[in-house]
């Protein structure tokens, strides 16, 4: 059943003119020609989703970390893929979770890059032994590290719907032979040089969304946020086991209380989900300050 979202209230802006809301980014276009050409205010609200929806309670600190924690890997990656992020000042009301960006020409697919067999990928390998049709070796478990990475693409899905994994050959039938070899390619350089990088701060980058597009130079670029608790699976190298579900650093916390007795609300069902307790959202507010913390500071 497709999920639902509670309908975002966007800030206004001086000079800027709101276009569009997400489950949890603003789009704001300016109002006058801006000095660096076609460019879009990307703005992080501190919403959450869990399930297909977006909650009703937001996570105080949020979008400083998502908008935060992009901005630091555009620059650890840089010299593999530029990235749509131009120099350029935010509106003060929200400094810290705002970034000036390139308008791309978005491609329809869901790069994914997997150094670990967990989540959607898990499921399909017990039914097949396969992700997004990849043999994989058997005797797998959850949290298993895989071979080498591998490159798991899906379909970009519309607010409220699933993403759908797909094979490959589905990516280059959609977008041609070149296009999806140069996706596959930079997600796995990016992907590599994210997890060696995670590694020496004691975490484990499981797995990890990107979404690139074309600019008007015709270069492909990285867009959209990147290597954040929102778009990727972190663990703690120190207690990674495979076996179990792996405890990560993301909304975890509010996925549990939402299925758990206490909550009182069925995610097979249509009502929207309860406003989180006081507690979960300071867990959850922790959590992704603490991967920020570990992450980014020096």
């Amino acid at each position: 059943m497709p999920g639902h979202v509670v309908e975002p209230t966007a800030p206004e802006l001086a000079g800027w003119r709101h276009i569009y809301s997400g489950k949890i980014r603003d789009l704001y276009e300016p109002v006058d020609p801006h000095p660096r050409g076609d460019v879009v205010l990307v703005v992080a609200s501190d919403r959450i989703s869990a399930y297909d929806w977006v909650l009703p309670t937001e996570i105080p600190a949020k979008g400083g970390v998502l908008t935060g924690l992009s901005m630091w890997w555009f620059d650890q990656v840089r010299d593999l893929v530029p990235n749509h992020t131009v120099e350029a000042p935010v509106p003060p009301e929200v400094q810290g979770r705002a970034m000036v960006c390139q308008r791309l020409e978005m491609f329809p697919v869901e790069c994914v890059a997997r150094g670990y067999l967990t989540g959607s990928g898990l499921v399909e390998y017990r039914e097949s032994g396969t992700v997004c049709g990849i043999p994989l070796p058997p005797g797998l478990e959850d949290g298993s590290r895989l071979p080498e990475p591998i490159f798991t693409p899906a379909t970009k899905a519309e607010v409220g719907e699933h993403d759908e994994n797909v094979t490959f050959e589905a990516v280059v039938e959609r977008i041609g032979l070149e296009d999806a070899t140069a996706l596959r390619d930079l997600t796995l350089a990016v992907y590599a040089r994210a997890h060696e990088i995670a590694a020496e701060k004691g975490i484990i980058l499981a797995d990890t969304k990107f979404e690139f597009g074309r600019d008007a130079d015709g270069r492909i670029v990285l867009g959209d946020e990147v290597l954040t608790p929102d778009s990727s699976r972190f663990w703690p190298a120190d207690t990674w086991e495979p076996g179990k579900t792996q405890p990560s650093f993301d909304k975890q916390f509010v996925r549990d209380w939402l299925t758990s007795d206490e909550s009182g609300w069925d995610k097979k069902s249509d009502d929207p989900p309860p406003a989180l307790p006081d507690e979960v959202v300071e867990r959850t507010r922790q959590r992704y300050l603490e991967a920020f913390d570990r992450l980014a500071k020096q």
